[in-house]
């Protein structure tokens, strides 16, 4: 990213402000500082809804953590790291297990769920880079 860390970190922990910039999170209603429900929906038919929840928040370390409950249940992870350059090199985990009992049946179709997930990241990345570059 071509922002600074502390900067990227600050957007990253808005968890209510993520359809600002990322088209396919549809909606989110914050529950309190911490918490926050999320609907996302990319190219196939569907939504997914879930809880995430801050489990790690440590801007020094540059780790932002959220455990997911709902649709998905599991945790994601941003890991920041300034980069020599004044931006910063921004990595994302996840490992979720899918509970919408549609999807689990739908296991036959993963290379299409693949590739709608692979979609909406790079949607995301996309998104999160004007918003850095237009907040400036």
């Amino acid at each position: 990213m071509d922002a600074p860390a502390p900067r990227v970190f600050e957007t990253l922990a808005k968890l209510d402000e993520y359809p600002q910039w990322w088209p396919q999170v549809r909606s989110t209603r914050p529950i309190d500082e911490q918490t926050c429900e999320v609907e996302v929906r990319s190219t196939l038919p569907y939504s997914l809804r879930m809880t995430a929840h801050h489990s790690q928040k440590d801007p020094d370390a540059g780790v932002l953590e959220a455990r997911l409950t709902g649709d998905l249940v599991g945790h994601s992870r941003w890991r920041l790291t300034p980069a020599p350059n004044g931006g910063t090199v921004l990595e994302f985990g996840e490992e979720v297990e899918v509970r919408r009992a549609l999807l689990r049946a739908l296991s036959f179709a993963r290379p299409a769920l693949r590739a709608n997930h692979a979609l909406m990241m790079r949607s995301g990345e996309r998104g999160l880079r004007r918003h850095l570059a237009s907040a400036g």
